[in-house]
């Protein structure tokens, strides 16, 4: 097992199980998904920074010095944990790279404080996923202006809707049926208290974001239902193509925002987020 911090902490590999990393920590699988806000029972995504707090002789005592490695969190590439007191010219020494490449590829400051936990894509490149998708707004952009479309509308949308709008647009449709369900119940009226709207809870920065960014064919009507889930199905279409099909790492990029997965992991809300609809993708007819 690696420990991905000095206080104790593992970055979920591919094809981890949380039984598994609790056996390896001396750890129940209780206390373990306890500590990190998880459902015992839930998909474990990979990249999800797990705290072993409690841990036994397994994990690092804080007493030891804890060789710092270059630890690979992503199929698609080489990423790292930040851990106190690294800084972010010695990582870019470590792992080969310019300290202003590595800022630029992480969207951050060369200058400015670097926080212990944020993954760090060790890639000398603008973008860790070579997809447009790695640029959906999140925070204040996402949010937009209040009086921006989309609108809502008086209008539900069956689970059928939403699977042929889907497969239209090449996303499974059971993926898209449980986003929609868990959003909005395939309501189109409804509107979040952080101003998110209709079937798919698209915010109104984000529907800019679609509407300009993506291949969206004809443009997205403003007050429709079925835009609204057309909107919705194609920010799944690209997130899928940036997590190369990964549909727990497209829902998380859904419900958090793909960025903040990619630079901060994935938080506790979202995993449950994940669980739900991973749970609801297998009720409408897909998944494992």
């Amino acid at each position: 097992m690696s420990t991905a911090t000095s206080s104790g902490s593992y970055v979920v590999q591919p094809g981890d199980t949380l039984t598994g990393i609790a056996a390896r920590a001396g750890l129940s699988p209780g206390s373990l998904a306890a500590g990190n806000g998880l459902d015992l029972n839930g998909v474990l995504i990979s990249g999800t920074v797990l705290h072993l707090s409690g841990a036994s002789s397994a994990a690092a005592p804080a007493s030891t010095a804890v060789p710092v490695s270059l630890t690979t969190i992503t199929s698609s590439g080489s990423a790292y944990v930040v851990q106190p007191g690294d800084t972010l010219t010695a990582i870019a020494a470590r792992a080969g790279l310019s300290t202003g490449s590595l800022a630029a590829a992480n969207g951050l400051d060369p200058n400015g404080v670097l926080v212990s936990g944020t993954v760090l894509h060790l890639s000398g490149s603008a973008a860790p996923v070579a997809s447009s998708a790695t640029s959906q707004p999140v925070g204040a952009v996402a949010e937009g202006s209040p009086t921006d479309p989309p609108y809502p509308t008086p209008e539900r949308v069956s689970s059928g809707q939403v699977g042929s709008i889907a497969a239209a647009n090449g996303v499974p449709a059971a993926l898209a049926d449980a986003i929609a369900w868990q959003e909005s119940g395939f309501n189109n009226d409804l509107v979040s208290s952080a101003d998110a709207r209709g079937v798919m809870q698209i915010l109104p920065g984000t529907w800019q974001w679609i509407q300009h960014s993506l291949d969206t064919g004809a443009p997205l009507a403003p007050a429709s239902a079925a835009d609204n889930v057309r909107g919705g199905v194609l920010m799944l279409h690209s997130l899928l193509g940036s997590t190369g099909g990964d549909h727990a790492m497209a829902a998380a990029g859904y419900f958090q925002g793909l960025p903040s997965v990619q630079q901060n992991g994935v938080y506790p809300s979202t995993q449950q987020y994940v669980n739900s609809v991973l749970a609801l993708e297998r009720q409408f007819g897909g998944g494992g």
